[in-house]
C-alpha cells in the first residue's frame, strides 16, 4: 500500500535557474520515497485519497542539504586543536589522537555527527575515514543518506598500503547501494602529498575495476602545492592528471590554490570541487576561487570538513559563508547570489556524487527535504525566503527533516536516534581517548 503525505499551504524552494519564481506556494505530495506532485493547486485525485497531512503554513520547504566533504568521527576532536596551521594541527593534534580510535570511538563520533547533521537539515553527507563499517552502520540505523569511502594515507610500507587498499575495496563492494540504496561508496586516496604516485594509481585502477567515483583532498594549502612541485616536479592538478585520477568520475576537496590553467584542466575532465569555506578560513588555508570555477562551468558543492576544523556541521553556516566571502574578495555583490548558494548546497552537491534524483523539490525526485520554521523574528518579514535561508537562518531553525520519504526529525527532535545516548557515548569516548 502506498504511503502518502500531503503538505498543504506550504512555501517551497524552486531552485532551477530558469524557474519563474524562487518559491512556490501550495501543495507537495509525497508517495513512499518520492515526490509525486508539487504545485499551487492540489489535483482532485488527492482530495479524497488516504493520506497523512502536514500543515505547512508556518514552514518553508527546501531540498535537504548535501555535505560533500567531511570526516564524521572527528566530532570527538571538536575543539581539541584550534588556531593552528594545517600541518602542525594534523601532525601534533589530529593524527596522534586518531591513531587511538577504535571501532567504538568511530561509531560514537559518527553518531554524534549524524545527529548534528540531521537536526540542522543535512540529509546527505560524504565521509572519508577509517573504521568505515561503523560509519555505514550509523547511516543505516539513522536513516540519513551517505556516500562513504575508506580514506587511505600512503605514508607507510607497501604491505600496509596494500592492506589499506584491500580494506577500501572490500568496504566499497560490501556497502554500495546498501540501506535501501541510501548508501553509495567511492574510493579515496587521502591526498597527493600523503600518497605516493604508485599508491594513487592502484586506487585509480580499482575505481575502473569497480566502476566507482574517486575523491581526494587537493591543493588545500600553498605549502602543499609547493611540496608537490618539490617532490614530483608538478603542481597537484597536473600530477593527478598524469596519474590518471581524472580518467574516472571524480571530485576534489578544497582546491584553494589553483591557477587559471588548472581550472581549465578541471573543467576539461568535469572534475568537481567541494568548497569548504569555514575549514579553509579557520586553518588559514585561503579562499578557493569559487567564482572563477563557476564561470568555467566546474561543478562546485559545499562541505563542512570535519568538526575539528570547522567546528560545527551546520551547512546553513557554509551556505552563508559561500555567499558572503566571495562577494568580499571579489568586490562584486552579485558574485554568489542567495539562490546560487542554495543550489551549491543542494542540487550541486547531489550532482557531485552522482545522485541524479536528489536535490530539487520536483515530481519524480527523491523525497529528501527539510522544513524550516519561518515564524520567528529573524525570518520576518517574508520578503524573500530563499534569501532568508542563506543570510539569516541557521540549522537550529530546522523543524522537520525527511529522507527517502521517511521523517527522521520531527519538531526539532531526531526520532531515529537516541539523542541522550548519542551525547553520552561521544563524551565517554573522548574521555577514553585522553586516558590511552
Amino acid at each position: 500500500m502506498t504511503k502518502r503525505l500531503i503538505i498543504r499551504n506550504g512555501r517551497f524552494a524552486q531552485l532551477r535557474p530558469d524557474a519563474a519564481k524562487s518559491t512556490l506556494q501550495g501543495y507537495m505530495v509525497v508517495e513512499d520515497d518520492r515526490i509525486a506532485f508539487i504545485g499551487e493547486e492540489l489535483p482532485s485525485e488527492y482530495e479524497t485519497a488516504e493520506a497523512e497531512y502536514l500543515d505547512g503554513s508556518r514552514l518553508f520547504f527546501m531540498p535537504g542539504l548535501v555535505n560533500t566533504h567531511g570526516h564524521a568521527a572527528m566530532t570527538l576532536l571538536r575543539g581539541y586543536g584550534d588556531d593552528m596551521v594545517l600541518q602542525q594541527w594534523l601532525q601534533e593534534k589530529m593524527w596522534p589522537m586518531e591513531a587511538k580510535f577504535t571501532d567504538q570511538d568511530v561509531y560514537a563520533g559518527t553518531a554524534l555527527a549524524v545527529l548534528e547533521m540531521l537536526k540542522t537539515g543535512t540529509t546527505t553527507f560524504v565521509d572519508m575515514y577509517d573504521h568505515m563499517n561503523e560509519v555505514a552502520t550509523v547511516c543505516e540505523q539513522s536513516g540519513i543518506r551517505a556516500s562513504l569511502m575508506r580514506g587511505a594515507i600512503g605514508l607507510c610500507s607497501e604491505e600496509v598500503q596494500q592492506q589499506k587498499l584491500n580494506e577500501a575495496v572490500l568496504f566499497a563492494k560490501d556497502w554500495n547501494h546498501a540501506a535501501d540504496g541510501r548508501i553509495t561508496t567511492m574510493l579515496a586516496p587521502h591526498a597527493p602529498y600523503t600518497c605516493p604516485p604508485a599508491f594513487i594509481e592502484k586506487f585509480v585502477q580499482a575505481a575502473h575495476d569497480l566502476d566507482l567515483m574517486l575523491h581526494t583532498h587537493m591543493s588545500e594549502t600553498a605549502a602543499e602545492v609547493e611540496q608537490n612541485v618539490t617532490d614530483y616536479g608538478l603542481r597537484p592538478v597536473t600530477h593527478l592528471e598524469k596519474l590518471g585520477f581524472f580518467s574516472r568520475p571524480s571530485y576534489v576537496a578544497h582546491a584553494v590554490h589553483l591557477t587559471d590553467e588548472e581550472i581549465e584542466v578541471l573543467a576539461k575532465y568535469n572534475v568537481g570541487v567541494s568548497h569548504n569555506p569555514a575549514s579553509n578560513l579557520k586553518l588559514a588555508s585561503g579562499i578557493a576561487r569559487v567564482t572563477d570555477l563557476l564561470k568555467a562551468n566546474v561543478n562546485v558543492s559545499i562541505g563542512t570538513d570535519g568538526a575539528a576544523s570547522n567546528n560545527n556541521l551546520d551547512m546553513f553556516d557554509e551556505m552563508r559563508l559561500t555567499a558572503l566571502i566571495h562577494k568580499g574578495v571579489s568586490g562584486d555583490p552579485t558574485a554568489v547570489p542567495a539562490a546560487e548558494a542554495m543550489r551549491i548546497a543542494t542540487v550541486n552537491g547531489a550532482k557531485m556524487i552522482q545522485l541524479q534524483d536528489v536535490g530539487l523539490l520536483e515530481a519524480g525526485m527523491k523525497a529528501d527535504f527539510i522544513a524550516i520554521n519561518i515564524d520567528q523574528p529573524h525570518l520576518l518579514p517574508h520578503t524573500d525566503l530563499v534569501s532568508h535561508m542563506v543570510y539569516a537562518a541557521t540549522g537550529r531553525d530546522v523543524a522537520h527533516v525527511f529522507v527517502d520519504g521517511k521523517q527522521v526529525v520531527k519538531d526539532g527532535h531526531c526520532i531515529t536516534m537516541d539523542e541522550e545516548r548519542v551525547r553520552y557515548d561521544a563524551s565517554q569516548a573522548f574521555e577514553g581517548l585522553l586516558k590511552r
